[in-house]
């Protein structure tokens, strides 16, 4: 089984067995995560930034350093303001098409269409993708110039993530995207074959649900659409 807690935006925090991982933490304002480290019982902790924009990096973070196994940050975020705070001997830097591990887990990071990566995580016997910000940027009302190059740089990512089996997967569903929210998802969703489905990155935004015709007869998966911080699900 896994378990996980929606803490807002594209920031999850995911347990399978005794390892914890958490995903895009810039904030938190349910409380989960000083509740969940200082009550529950786990062997590893995990902190994952996937890029330095300010809805998925915040320095905050360290204040966990001392249960933290480790911090794996995408290496743009050694620009941001705050990296300075990351304690260094807890704290490993990851570029594109990069991998880092320990005896527990390993992550492998992908390209992004925005800033940073993307990155799939395999522990306990489970495969575990988190898109970050990579997603078919569509933005109605762009110009075809723009919107083409926004589908040709998602398809050229997609080659890299194709054919790979995931047991979890949480992918942008964005509602600022208007009619066009659907579209790097459901790529990703026919191009690889993904057990369950997590949508992130629409504050503000209805639950998603997708749409007739969406999954092909047969093929349905599990989706969650979270919106209220703190909302749990178990996969």
């Amino acid at each position: 089984m896994i378990e996980v807690i929606y803490l807002l935006n594209s920031g999850f925090l995911l347990r399978t067995g005794n390892i914890v991982l958490v995903f895009d933490a810039f904030d938190d304002p349910a409380g989960v995560l000083p509740k969940f480290i200082a009550e529950e019982c786990y062997e590893r902790l995990y902190f994952l930034a996937s890029h330095a924009h300010f809805d998925h990096f915040s320095p905050m973070i360290a204040a966990y350093a001392p249960e933290t196994t480790r911090y794996i940050l995408s290496d743009d975020i050694r620009q941001h303001s705050g990296a300075a705070q990351m304690p260094p001997n807890k704290t490993s830097w990851i570029g594109i098409y990069d991998r880092w591990q320990d005896d527990r887990i390993t992550v492998t990071s992908f390209s992004s269409t925005d800033e940073g990566t993307s990155f799939l995580v395999e522990t306990d016997g489970r495969r575990i993708f988190h898109a970050g910000d990579f997603n078919w940027w569509d933005w109605t009302g762009d110009t075809e110039r723009n919107r083409k190059l926004a589908e040709n740089g998602f398809r050229k990512q997609m080659k890299q993530i194709a054919g790979q089996t995931f047991d979890l997967a949480f992918f942008p569903v964005d509602g600022r995207l208007e009619t066009s929210m659907e579209r790097g998802v459901r790529v990703f969703c026919a191009e690889t074959d993904t057990k369950a489905l997590v949508s992130m990155h629409s504050v503000g935004y209805p639950a998603w649900q997708p749409s007739v015709g969406f999954f092909n007869e047969g093929q349905e998966i599990p989706v969650w659409s979270p919106r209220i911080a703190g909302e749990r699900y178990s996969f």
